[in-house]
């Protein structure tokens, strides 16, 4: 019987499609023995391969284009766009690496870089497993930071609880109250003063009692001579009773010879020092300090201020005389000497 007004063939065998995961050599046939629409079945495509990593390979080499091409379109290494296409997975960066790889793959292959990170998601699927860090990125925080940080932390929470808590007892606490000691104080002078019996005085301590008078060695045998230590000597006379200068060779009334330094004439002044030769004068206060420092020379004199304390220190006594109410007492008897003890001679 003929079908369709021809005559039906036993002969004619139809051939299986073919396996594409059998599929090993993508690479287009020479266009030497081949029709052209033998040579666009050969064209590869995103589902060419047994993965998305030899489809992308066959592409790749299909236009003619170098991994280092592909490399400088995408900004991606060479390495792992080998690694894609051999889907070393292992050698890869995280799954969002990858992803991103695939998706510039494919698109600078012209081809849809969504369908490519499709198939790639459809072979591999997400697993439970962590993603792994970039390859060549190392953890390099030290662990005590975190510690120290942590431990800072929980000191500053605990300064801060304590002080609220501080607050909080103190808000609840009631003012202080001052009855007990209002109640004290009564109690004090409510008090009546009992009897005191007092005992026997005590001896005075060891500490506390008069030592013997000290006797300077040689003061008797010099008070058999008939010299008063105890009481000063007259100007012009030693501690021995010798004469420095003869009194009676000095002026016995003050006159004036040359500058006289001191108290102005309207101020009262009881002692007058006059140098009889050149002689260094420095007259201190009370407290120490300085009224009058100069060296003196013969014929100037000091007319002293009458003021408590002061005391005159002279180079040479002798060079010194002295004149009380203008008259004449002889030369110093020592060179420091106390100006009011002289006006009371």
């Amino acid at each position: 019987m003929r079908r369709f007004g021809r005559k039906a063939r036993s002969d004619v065998k139809i051939a299986a499609p073919p396996d594409p995961g059998a599929i090993t050599d993508l690479h287009p046939p020479t266009d030497a023995g081949r029709s052209p629409g033998e040579i666009e079945t050969y064209t590869p495509t995103l589902q060419s391969g047994a993965d998305i990593g030899q489809a992308l390979r066959a592409i790749r080499e299909f236009k003619g284009l170098s991994l280092e091409a592909v490399a400088d379109t995408t900004r991606v290494r060479r390495a792992y766009l080998a690694d894609i296409e051999a889907m070393r997975l292992d050698k890869l960066p995280s799954r969002p690496f990858t992803i991103g790889y695939i998706r510039a793959y494919a698109i600078a292959l012209g081809l849809d870089g969504e369908a490519a990170v499709d198939r790639f998601k459809t072979e591999e699927p997400i697993l439970d497993d962590s993603l792994h860090e970039p390859l060549g990125v190392g953890d390099d925080r030290d662990p005590r930071l975190m510690a120290i940080v942590i431990v800072v932390i929980l000191i500053l929470v605990a300064i801060v609880v304590w002080n609220v808590a501080q607050r909080a007892m103190n808000a609840q606490q009631p003012p202080s109250s001052t009855a007990p000691a209002k109640a004290a104080a009564e109690a004090l002078a409510a008090g009546k003063p009992g009897p005191v019996t007092l005992g026997a005085p005590l001896p005075a301590p060891v500490e506390s009692t008069t030592p013997p008078p000290y006797e300077t060695p040689g003061l008797a045998e010099a008070g058999e001579t008939g010299v008063n230590h105890s009481k000063p000597m007259p100007f012009g006379v030693k501690a021995d009773g010798e004469a420095v200068v003869d009194p009676a060779s000095l002026p016995q009334v003050f006159v004036a010879e040359g500058a006289i330094y001191g108290a102005a004439a309207q101020q009262p002044s009881a002692v007058t020092l006059k140098a009889r030769k050149s002689v260094s004068l420095i007259v201190r206060g009370a407290d120490g300090s300085a009224y009058f420092a100069r060296q003196l020379a013969p014929g100037e004199s000091y007319r002293a201020p009458e003021l408590p304390g002061l005391t005159a220190e002279v180079s040479e006594p002798d060079n010194m005389q002295v004149f009380v109410a203008g008259r004449s007492k002889g030369v110093l008897p020592a060179n420091h000497v106390a100006l009011g003890a002289l006006a009371s001679e």
